[in-house]
């Protein structure tokens, strides 16, 4: 059947065009997705009035955002590795198990996430870095917001299976659709319909309640290789155990993102005041700007790596991964360069308020300067999660920020004032680079003398 030949061309398809093929609409839909929130940031911090100030409120929603995030993470960025490496070892009602498992943890996370932050709203926002001026503002958006976590939850999170089959660009569509009707409905509710900051979070549900849509259409179509089934959403100890193993580490990376927020938020409040937050508002939807391309990237050769690996392709993994870390390396030194060399082309686009523009200038330089290496980590990372192994990847999700930049940023202001969080966060990146190229080669050896070993590989 053509849905089995898909699939089965990440195993045969010359590497460099199948790459292209695959990393540039997951590129596009990493890019597009990440204008959900950008979005909002831009057309909030242009309100007429107390656009600077909500946009200080909104960042503080910041770390839930990314919590939810990184639960969808956990289920579907765990279980999509392992469902590629079944396809590749041609189990498809496997995949399907793992699939099915998936969604179920999702729907589990989504009703306790959404019940827990309505409940605990306003204390969290406070120990976020809200003051009593901004909290309203973060308050009115989290609050529509959370309305839509299942949908946020299904399409990012079951997106994954789409894309792990090869099906990047029906991967890109379903962000698209959500992105762009996003971008429609801003103006008119923020603006048009005198809605404010509710009117950007409710936007943000509907254009997330379609993409949802999308994506379980498709995973429950006959073009999908696996299908999501009803009877496979009841979770199983054992593929459960399997999918946190592995998804363990993605979601350490995003929810670390929150407590990274929450400490630099509440920092800057504390040594500096809103106008520094408002700053870190700003840097983190630039941050999403420069590791997205890296990130989609990642994501669209992954599932070559471990349907590779599956299929005991030794020449292929290795090849596939020598692009992913040339591609994300280059990546991350153009835009990371961006920012340090030229801060500006950044910081205006954000907000009208010249004091903030001007304080965001002085500090991106020093904030983003180790980013610019990142593509190396980012690599390998992505990498360790194809190749299942999820005890390193749990490792090296955990240096960067617990380990480092989270100490670094409570430790250094105490000696260095405001700018110590700043600092910290270019320290913290370039350790973090070193120690993950070093752990990377010696697993990687490792890995590839065990598929020989084994007698599994097939060389291209």
């Amino acid at each position: 059947m053509k849905k089995e030949m898909d699939s089965q061309r990440l195993g045969t398809a010359p590497l460099g065009s199948l790459m292209f093929s695959l990393a540039v609409p997951a590129v596009a839909a990493q890019l597009i997705n990440v204008l959900y929130n950008i979005v909002d940031r831009i057309y909030i911090g242009h309100i007429e009035g107390y656009g600077d100030v909500a946009l200080t409120g909104v960042g503080v929603t910041f770390p839930i955002i990314m919590l939810i995030s990184a639960f969808s993470a956990f289920a579907g960025m765990g279980g999509a590795p392992l469902a590629s490496i079944e396809l590749g070892r041609q189990d498809v009602p496997k995949a399907e198990l793992i699939l099915g498992n998936s969604a179920g943890m999702i729907v589990l996370f989504s009703a306790v996430l959404t019940v827990g932050f309505s409940i605990f709203k306003r204390p969290v926002l406070y120990a976020f870095g809200a003051s009593d001026v901004t909290v309203e503002y973060a308050a009115s958006y989290i609050g529509i917001y959370l309305i839509g976590t299942i949908f946020v939850q299904v399409a990012v999170g079951l997106n994954t299976f789409i894309s792990g089959q090869g099906e990047s660009k029906t991967a890109m569509l379903s962000v698209v659709i959500g992105a762009v009707l996003n971008i429609v409905l801003d103006p008119i509710l923020i603006f048009l319909l005198d809605m404010g900051v509710r009117g950007a979070a409710l936007a943000t549900v509907i254009s997330q309640a379609v993409s949802a849509a999308w994506v379980i259409r498709f995973l429950t179509s006959s073009r999908s290789v696996m299908k999501l089934k009803i009877k496979n959403m009841g979770l199983k100890a054992d593929i459960v155990k399997r999918i946190a193993g592995l998804g363990i580490s993605p979601f350490i990376m995003q929810s670390t993102e929150s407590m990274v927020s929450i400490t630099l938020n509440s920092g800057l409040q504390n040594y500096g005041g809103d106008l520094y937050v408002g700053t870190m508002s700003i840097m983190t939807s630039i941050m999403q700007l420069i590791l997205i391309p890296v990130q989609g990237i990642s994501q669209g050769v992954q599932p070559i790596i471990s349907y590779s690996y599956g299929a005991g392709n030794r020449k292929r993994v290795r090849g596939a991964f020598m692009r992913l870390l040339a591609a994300g390396l280059l990546g991350t030194l153009i835009l990371g360069g961006i920012a340090v060399l030229v801060p500006e082309v950044y910081a205006g686009i954000f907000t009208n308020n010249e004091k903030l523009i001007e304080l965001t200038c002085q500090v991106m330089p020093v904030y983003f300067l180790g980013i610019t290496i990142f593509g190396l980590q980012s690599a390998c990372q992505s990498t360790f999660l194809a190749l299942g192994q999820a005890k390193v990847s749990l490792f090296i999700a955990l240096l960067r920020k617990v380990f480092l930049l989270i100490p670094l940023a409570v430790i250094f202001p105490k000696f260095m004032g405001v700018m110590g969080i700043y600092r910290a966060e270019p320290v913290a990146d370039i350790i973090s680079v070193v120690t993950t190229g070093i752990l990377f080669t010696f697993t990687m050896k490792k890995v590839l003398r065990s598929m020989e070993e084994n007698n599994v590989t097939k060389e291209a």
